[in-house]
């Protein structure tokens, strides 16, 4: 009995959150829930909400109403590193890399490995050099020169590698923020490759986008934002990518918009 409760207990759960700045209401009535072995998709337009619940999650601001827990405790991160702390690693879509260091000291940065005592302590490099490859490899990324300069990756290149980051250094839930958005087809797809992976080693993926082809590609729930607000919680199972996609761009408004144009035709 209690293993099965374990099994249901999500990694983080989110209900009924709200937030404001001001007079100015951000999220209200916010819910969402991220399993491990789960990718959960965050859809909405610019000003819907998606940034300020990835601040939330992401421990960089604090809710104001609805319960936040992560793996059934309630909890309010005050930092970004309490919720590292915590397992929940944010991987933003302006990646925090420094593009004329190597790839395998942006994996570690921060966080370097040293060898030696005292003041002869010094940077482990071959162990941080076949680390990163090794993690990359396992994640499918056969980069073979981890020495070149991040800033020398695609945008796709450099995202699995920041995912890569997270899995290896125990996160057990990876947010990401629009990390298909400035990319072309092809390197979205590497990107959703190893979204999938992350997912297939048994973290639990929070994806936010504002493309549902995207999403429903490598999707198992579907949470939908609009002005703050949620307009839809959906299982894989309970919504068809032609659904989801009409309900993204606004359903019925998007059939009055349909109108009134036909209307104004010569």
């Amino acid at each position: 009995m209690t293993s099965d409760v374990k099994e249901r207990t999500a990694l983080v759960e989110l209900k009924d959150i709200s937030k404001r700045y001001g007079t100015i209401r951000a999220l209200e009535g916010v819910g969402l829930e991220v399993h491990g072995g789960e990718i959960t998709c965050v859809l909405g337009d610019n000003g819907a909400g998606k940034s300020t619940l990835i601040k939330i999650v992401a421990g960089l601001h604090r809710h104001d109403g609805g319960t936040f827990r992560i793996e059934g405790e309630e909890c309010r991160p005050a930092s970004p590193r309490e919720a590292l702390d915590r397992g929940i690693a944010t991987v933003y879509q302006d990646l925090a890399v420094v593009p004329l260091m190597p790839v395998w000291r942006n994996f570690f940065l921060g966080s370097e490995p040293r060898r030696g005592v005292g003041p002869f302590k010094r940077l482990d490099v071959d162990f941080m050099r076949r680390t990163t490859h090794a993690e990359l490899l396992r994640m499918g990324i056969d980069l073979r020169d981890v020495d070149q300069p991040i800033g020398t990756l695609s945008g796709g290149e450099r995202q699995c590698v920041a995912i890569a980051r997270a899995v290896y250094f125990g996160a057990k839930v990876l947010v990401l923020d629009e990390p298909t958005a400035a990319l072309g087809v092809k390197q979205s797809g590497v990107v959703l490759k190893y979204v999938a992976s992350a997912r297939d080693q048994g973290l639990g993926v929070v994806f936010i986008t504002h493309n549902p082809h995207h999403a429903y590609l490598v999707g198992d729930r579907f949470v939908l934002l609009k002005r703050g607000t949620m307009v839809g919680s959906h299982t894989r199972e309970e919504i068809t990518l032609e659904e989801l996609t009409r309900e993204m761009a606004g359903g019925n408004e998007l059939d009055d918009l349909r109108h009134e144009l036909e209307h104004r035709a010569p």
